[in-house]
Protein backbone atom coordinates (compact mmCIF):
# COMPACT_ATOMS: atom_id res chain seq x y z
CA UNK A 1 0.00 0.00 0.00
CA UNK A 2 2.57 2.30 0.76
CA UNK A 3 4.59 1.64 -2.72
CA UNK A 4 1.74 2.56 -4.41
CA UNK A 5 0.59 5.74 -2.75
CA UNK A 6 4.70 6.62 -3.32
CA UNK A 7 4.42 5.69 -6.68
CA UNK A 8 1.04 8.22 -7.07
CA UNK A 9 3.08 10.77 -5.67
CA UNK A 10 5.59 10.05 -8.44
CA UNK A 11 3.18 10.35 -11.00
CA UNK A 12 1.89 13.48 -10.48
CA UNK A 13 5.18 15.04 -10.20
CA UNK A 14 5.69 13.84 -13.26
CA UNK A 15 2.35 14.96 -14.46
CA UNK A 16 3.28 18.47 -13.41
CA UNK A 17 6.79 18.71 -14.08
CA UNK A 18 5.36 17.89 -17.97
CA UNK A 19 2.54 20.62 -17.95
CA UNK A 20 3.35 22.37 -21.25
CA UNK A 21 3.59 25.77 -21.87
CA UNK A 22 0.38 26.56 -23.50
CA UNK A 23 -1.42 24.09 -21.22
CA UNK A 24 -0.39 27.16 -18.08
CA UNK A 25 -2.13 29.95 -20.11
CA UNK A 26 -5.43 28.03 -20.26
CA UNK A 27 -4.84 27.17 -16.15
CA UNK A 28 -3.82 30.92 -15.85
CA UNK A 29 -7.43 32.23 -17.81
CA UNK A 30 -9.19 29.69 -16.17
CA UNK A 31 -8.08 30.63 -12.30
CA UNK A 32 -9.24 34.28 -13.36
CA UNK A 33 -12.34 33.23 -14.45
CA UNK A 34 -13.17 31.44 -11.63
CA UNK A 35 -16.00 32.79 -9.37
CA UNK A 36 -16.99 35.74 -11.49
CA UNK A 37 -14.02 37.46 -12.42
CA UNK A 38 -11.11 38.87 -10.27
CA UNK A 39 -9.56 41.77 -9.40
CA UNK A 40 -5.45 42.58 -8.62
CA UNK A 41 -2.78 45.44 -7.94
CA UNK A 42 -0.11 45.61 -10.94
CA UNK A 43 3.08 47.91 -11.32
CA UNK A 44 4.42 48.64 -14.05
CA UNK A 45 8.19 49.41 -14.42
CA UNK A 46 10.34 51.23 -17.22
CA UNK A 47 13.14 52.95 -17.69
CA UNK A 48 10.76 55.89 -17.50
CA UNK A 49 9.59 55.38 -13.84
CA UNK A 50 6.76 53.16 -12.25
CA UNK A 51 3.15 53.03 -12.66
CA UNK A 52 0.89 51.09 -10.07
CA UNK A 53 -3.08 50.73 -10.44
CA UNK A 54 -5.83 48.20 -10.43
CA UNK A 55 -7.67 45.94 -13.12
CA UNK A 56 -10.55 43.86 -13.06
CA UNK A 57 -11.17 41.14 -15.42
CA UNK A 58 -13.75 38.24 -15.78
CA UNK A 59 -13.28 36.81 -19.73
CA UNK A 60 -11.95 39.08 -22.83
CA UNK A 61 -13.35 42.05 -20.51
CA UNK A 62 -10.91 44.36 -18.45
CA UNK A 63 -10.71 47.61 -16.41
CA UNK A 64 -7.88 49.72 -15.60
CA UNK A 65 -7.48 52.03 -13.01
CA UNK A 66 -4.58 54.50 -12.54
CA UNK A 67 -2.87 57.94 -11.94
CA UNK A 68 -2.20 58.00 -15.71
CA UNK A 69 -5.80 56.30 -17.24
CA UNK A 70 -8.71 54.35 -16.70
CA UNK A 71 -9.76 51.86 -19.66
CA UNK A 72 -13.26 50.04 -19.88
CA UNK A 73 -13.33 47.10 -22.06
CA UNK A 74 -16.75 45.56 -22.51
CA UNK A 75 -15.36 42.69 -24.48
CA UNK A 76 -16.03 45.15 -28.24
CA UNK A 77 -15.64 49.06 -27.03
CA UNK A 78 -13.46 50.65 -25.06
CA UNK A 79 -13.50 53.98 -23.06
CA UNK A 80 -9.98 55.45 -22.63
CA UNK A 81 -9.35 58.33 -20.00
CA UNK A 82 -5.77 59.66 -19.70
CA UNK A 83 -4.85 63.30 -17.49
CA UNK A 84 -2.87 64.43 -20.60
CA UNK A 85 -5.82 64.54 -23.20
CA UNK A 86 -8.86 65.05 -20.50
CA UNK A 87 -11.12 63.35 -22.73
CA UNK A 88 -12.60 60.23 -22.98
CA UNK A 89 -11.69 58.27 -26.33
CA UNK A 90 -14.28 54.98 -27.32
CA UNK A 91 -12.71 52.55 -29.73
CA UNK A 92 -13.35 48.92 -31.16
CA UNK A 93 -10.05 48.23 -30.18
CA UNK A 94 -8.13 45.56 -32.85
CA UNK A 95 -6.62 42.28 -31.08
CA UNK A 96 -3.26 43.55 -31.56
CA UNK A 97 -4.26 46.99 -29.68
CA UNK A 98 -5.58 44.92 -26.75
CA UNK A 99 -2.26 43.14 -26.03
CA UNK A 100 -0.92 46.55 -25.12
CA UNK A 101 -3.39 46.53 -22.21
CA UNK A 102 -5.19 43.49 -21.40
CA UNK A 103 -2.52 40.57 -20.12
CA UNK A 104 -5.07 38.14 -20.77
CA UNK A 105 -6.07 39.15 -23.88
CA UNK A 106 -2.86 37.97 -25.64
CA UNK A 107 -3.46 34.59 -24.31
CA UNK A 108 -4.23 33.34 -27.81
CA UNK A 109 -2.03 35.54 -29.60
CA UNK A 110 0.87 34.20 -27.40
CA UNK A 111 0.16 31.19 -28.74
CA UNK A 112 -0.12 31.43 -32.48
CA UNK A 113 2.40 34.07 -32.48
CA UNK A 114 5.59 33.07 -29.84
CA UNK A 115 7.30 29.95 -29.76
CA UNK A 116 7.00 28.94 -25.65
CA UNK A 117 9.20 26.66 -24.18
CA UNK A 118 9.23 26.29 -20.30
CA UNK A 119 12.36 27.88 -18.62
CA UNK A 120 13.97 26.85 -15.30
CA UNK A 121 12.60 28.78 -12.08
CA UNK A 122 14.64 30.23 -9.93
CA UNK A 123 12.38 30.46 -6.61
CA UNK A 124 10.07 27.27 -5.69
CA UNK A 125 6.74 26.67 -6.86
CA UNK A 126 6.88 29.05 -10.00
CA UNK A 127 6.08 28.35 -13.51
CA UNK A 128 8.59 29.91 -16.04
CA UNK A 129 7.87 30.35 -19.67
CA UNK A 130 10.19 31.97 -22.12
CA UNK A 131 8.51 33.09 -25.19
CA UNK A 132 10.03 34.37 -28.34
CA UNK A 133 8.50 35.96 -31.36
CA UNK A 134 8.03 34.07 -35.09
CA UNK A 135 7.77 36.92 -36.89
CA UNK A 136 9.60 40.45 -36.76
CA UNK A 137 8.71 42.41 -33.69
CA UNK A 138 9.74 44.81 -31.35
CA UNK A 139 9.35 42.28 -28.23
CA UNK A 140 13.28 40.48 -28.17
CA UNK A 141 11.89 37.63 -25.27
CA UNK A 142 9.17 37.72 -23.13
CA UNK A 143 8.87 36.28 -19.89
CA UNK A 144 5.83 35.01 -17.72
CA UNK A 145 6.15 33.90 -14.25
CA UNK A 146 3.39 32.23 -12.60
CA UNK A 147 2.36 31.09 -9.27
CA UNK A 148 2.39 27.22 -9.15
CA UNK A 149 -0.14 26.87 -6.13
CA UNK A 150 -2.91 29.50 -7.67
CA UNK A 151 -1.72 29.31 -11.38
CA UNK A 152 -2.07 32.80 -11.37
CA UNK A 153 0.57 35.62 -13.09
CA UNK A 154 3.40 37.12 -11.12
CA UNK A 155 4.88 38.55 -13.40
CA UNK A 156 5.37 39.32 -17.14
CA UNK A 157 8.92 40.77 -18.35
CA UNK A 158 9.47 41.87 -21.64
CA UNK A 159 12.45 42.53 -23.46
CA UNK A 160 12.55 44.61 -25.83
CA UNK A 161 14.99 44.74 -29.24
CA UNK A 162 16.18 48.22 -28.20
CA UNK A 163 17.31 46.80 -24.88
CA UNK A 164 14.61 48.27 -23.06
CA UNK A 165 12.65 46.55 -20.33
CA UNK A 166 9.26 46.59 -18.92
CA UNK A 167 8.46 44.57 -16.42
CA UNK A 168 4.61 43.93 -14.78
CA UNK A 169 4.02 42.44 -11.57
CA UNK A 170 1.05 41.67 -10.74
CA UNK A 171 -0.35 41.18 -6.79
CA UNK A 172 -3.63 41.00 -4.49
CA UNK A 173 -5.56 39.14 -6.31
CA UNK A 174 -9.14 38.73 -5.10
CA UNK A 175 -12.07 36.82 -6.40
CA UNK A 176 -15.27 38.35 -6.90
CA UNK A 177 -18.29 37.90 -9.23
CA UNK A 178 -18.10 41.36 -11.14
CA UNK A 179 -21.33 42.89 -13.05
CA UNK A 180 -21.61 43.54 -16.83
CA UNK A 181 -21.48 47.27 -15.16
CA UNK A 182 -17.96 47.20 -14.26
CA UNK A 183 -16.71 46.90 -17.91
CA UNK A 184 -18.36 50.00 -19.13
CA UNK A 185 -17.48 53.82 -18.93
CA UNK A 186 -18.47 55.19 -15.52
CA UNK A 187 -18.45 58.87 -15.93
CA UNK A 188 -18.39 59.47 -11.86
CA UNK A 189 -14.39 58.32 -12.43
CA UNK A 190 -14.06 61.20 -14.31
CA UNK A 191 -13.40 64.76 -13.83
CA UNK A 192 -17.29 66.51 -14.42
CA UNK A 193 -17.79 68.16 -18.11
CA UNK A 194 -15.09 65.72 -19.57
CA UNK A 195 -15.51 65.30 -23.79
CA UNK A 196 -16.17 61.63 -24.66
CA UNK A 197 -14.51 61.74 -28.18
CA UNK A 198 -16.32 58.63 -30.45
CA UNK A 199 -13.57 57.67 -32.30
CA UNK A 200 -14.97 54.19 -33.93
Amino acid sequence: MKKLVVLIFIFSAIAAMAQTPSAMLDKCVAAINAHGGVTANYTVTTSQGTSKGTITMLGNKFRIISPEAKCWYDGKTQWSWSPATEEVNITNPTADELQMTNPMAAVSHLKADFNMKRAKAKTPKTYVIKLTPKKKDNIKTLWLYFDETTSLLRTARFEMKDKSVCTVRISDYKHGSQPASTFTFNKSMVPARTPVVDLR
